[in-house]
């Protein structure tokens, strides 16, 4: 089996690697890149743990083939920090405890990232349908859902 090589733009650097046939796109990042900030959860396409965008959308990269996304832009959550400083969403999940185990908190802060990039002031409602796709073990949601409503509303530290 012949590797395929993969250029994409992840998190605004240009990277470059080779894919296994049939590689998804979840096991490239860690493995082949390392980025370890999508987390395997399922591997199914069911828990949102992998959630990274792809040209400004967001995916499952577990479902998602590594080789798909050449020449493609993708961020995950190591994308959100610029240098030592956190994106308000990092710190607001910080200040109303939003991530307890953390096992989800890079998915949901993808998925949190999109919706407030595409819509700066969202319902609660939008809020609960943008991180519907993204299990949470651990907080119950309220504290997710009430961090990323006070980026929204411009409560949460800049």
């Amino acid at each position: 089996m012949v590797k395929k090589p993969v250029n994409l733009t992840l998190n605004d650097s240009p990277r470059a690697a080779f894919a296994d046939p049939g590689q998804n796109l979840l096991d490239f990042l860690r493995r082949e890149i390392g980025d370890l900030s999508p987390k395997f959860g399922c591997g199914q396409g069911t828990c949102g743990a992998c959630t990274v965008t792809i040209d400004g959308q967001t995916q499952l990269s577990c479902l998602v083939l590594a080789e798909t996304v050449d020449g493609k832009e993708v961020r995950t959550a190591s994308g959100l920090a610029n240098g030592a400083t956190l994106d308000p969403l990092q710190d607001a999940f910080m200040d109303h405890f939003a991530a307890q185990c953390g096992y989800c908190t890079p998915g949901m802060l993808v998925s949190a990232r999109t919706l407030l990039d595409r819509n700066p002031r969202p319902t609660r409602d939008e809020v609960i349908e943008a991180i519907s796709g993204n299990l949470c073990r651990c907080t119950g949601y309220e504290p997710i859902i009430t961090a990323i409503l006070s980026v929204a509303e411009g409560r949460a530290r800049a």
